[in-house]
């Protein structure tokens, strides 16, 4: 261990995955809930792998983004198990994004890359954040 004082940068960088994945969690559950309410709102064109029912599409955002928006929220603690459960998370909401692509591309690509902006964060400067 070292005694030196973490950067602002890593500790801005951290911030920002924690800030992040709470925006993204909200986004998933609000794009959740619009999937449950009004199912017609999402539009379907072609046939895909990844081809569910709108209502199965809106609980799988709506369960993923409550655990992404409770987990940043922890994130600001410096717990070691917050970091561990934020880089999961965001690896299957990129994942999730991805099969979401047919649905609604721009979110989807916008979701990707927030996910792969909070891995890189948390994995190379997650621990700065640690009162």
């Amino acid at each position: 261990m070292s005694d030196q004082q973490p950067s602002g940068w890593a500790i801005g960088y951290t911030a920002f995955a924690g800030i992040m994945m709470v925006l993204m969690g909200g986004w998933w559950v609000i794009a959740g809930l619009v999937g449950l309410f009004n199912s017609v709102f999402y539009a379907v064109s072609l046939s895909w792998i990844f081809q569910f029912d709108i209502s199965t599409w809106a609980w799988i955002h709506l369960i993923v983004g409550i655990i992404i928006l409770v987990a940043g929220f922890f994130l600001f603690t410096g717990a070691t198990w917050a970091r561990v459960v934020g880089v999961i998370l965001a690896i299957l909401a990129g994942l999730a994004a991805f099969a979401w692509l047919p649905y609604y591309p721009f979110w989807a690509i916008l979701f990707i890359a927030i996910s792969i902006g909070v891995i890189w964060a948390l994995t190379t400067h997650g621990h700065d954040i640690a009162m």
